[in-house]
Order: C-alpha cells, then structure tokens, then sequence
C-alpha cells in the first residue's frame, strides 16, 4: 500500500462524519421549517368584539363573538371564549372585528368610569360615532339667550352612541351618549342642571 493509499484511508472516517454531520443539519433544517408551518396553521378560538365596545361598557355574549384564529404564541394576550366572565367590562375601545385583549378588560367593580347622555348645542361631525374620542365643551349661561365663554367641561370622553332626533332637525343640537370618568361626573351633571351649552368636539388625535 503507498502513503497515498495510507493517507485517504486515514482520512475516510472523517470524511464520513462530516457527511453525517450535514445529513443531521439538512435534517434539522427541514423539520423547523416543517414545525413553524405547521405551528402556523394551527388556530384557537379567540373572542372578537362583535361591534365597538367603550370603556365602561359591560360585555355581554351578544356584544362579542368567537373566531378561530392562528396566533403562535401571542394567544395568551388575546381573550378566549371561557376567559370571559360574566360582569366584564371594557376597559378601552375595542373596535368592531377586532381581537378582545386581555388588558381591554376589567371587573365591574374596578371601572372608573361612567356613561351620560348629553345634548349637543352644536352639530357634530359625521365622522364621530361609536368609539371616538371628543372632548365636552361648556358655556355657562348667564341670563337668558346669553352665555359665558366656553371652556373644557371633560377633555377625553368616548362616544356611545350619537343620536340625531328629528325634532332636533335645523336646530344644530345632537344627543349623544359619551363615556366620561367619574371624576367628572358632577361638573357634567352640573352644567346639564344649570343649562350650560354643552358642545362636543373631536379631540386632538382622538381616532379609534
């Protein structure tokens, strides 16, 4: 046998193991890519609100319904169907269709906020509906027909409802149902008695 012989002899088995070794990693390399497609296409029932939901509200079975999502692992910061427990109450705006997270929702008797219906002196733009954010503006009145100057009543409330009554209709006035904290309710409840003009205005950056 020559030394060339000797020589490829020697080096076969480590040959071999590298071989081996880029088997396993070809290997290895296949079955992630196979895990994370397949972890990908698995879904989980999550609970979606069925129409826009603002702070204060109670959720109920109607107000939300349930859709098989594929999430991975950010499933636990969404709400699953048997997390939901009667009394709930959101939080914060969740938009219609979207996701229910977790931190949108919170016990009843941890809500520091509360629902008024008021009046609007002045018309309000189409694009404030359910979920937006507007501030409350009032003028204390002064002697009949006369008001003082306006000035911010609640700077960040969450619209309900709006309500345009026909018999309202040329007069500029809407009723509207806003989400408000409790801190404010008095001074609400307050200019209501009192016979402020109540306007209500989008807020600055205030969109869903």
């Amino acid at each position: 046998m020559t030394s060339s012989d000797t020589s490829r002899v020697r080096r076969a088995p480590w040959v071999d193991v590298r071989f081996l070794l880029g088997i396993v990693l070809i290997v290895a390399s296949i079955s992630g890519v196979w895990f994370v497609v397949s972890a990908a296409r698995q879904t989980a029932p999550m609970i979606a609100a069925a129409r826009t939901l603002t702070p204060g509200e109670v959720i109920t079975a109607t107000d939300v319904r349930v859709v098989d999502v594929a999430l991975g692992t950010l499933d636990e910061a969404y709400l699953a169907p048997d997390e939901l427990t009667i009394g709930a109450i959101a939080t914060r705006t969740v938009n219609a269709g979207e996701l229910v997270p977790h931190d949108a929702v919170g016990a009843g008797e941890d809500a520091a906020t509360t629902v008024v219906v008021l009046t609007s002196s002045t018309d309000v733009p189409a694009s404030v509906d359910a979920g937006s954010i507007v501030e409350v503006w009032a003028a204390p009145l002064l002697e009949r027909g006369v008001y003082d100057a306006p000035r911010i009543l609640v700077p960040d409330a969450t619209v309900v409802s709006v309500g345009r009554d026909d018999a309202m209709v040329g007069r500029g006035e809407v009723s509207l149902e806003v989400v408000i904290p409790r801190a404010d309710v008095a001074a609400a409840l307050a200019a209501m008695s009192d016979e402020s003009a109540l306007s209500v205005v989008p807020a600055v950056g205030g969109g869903r």
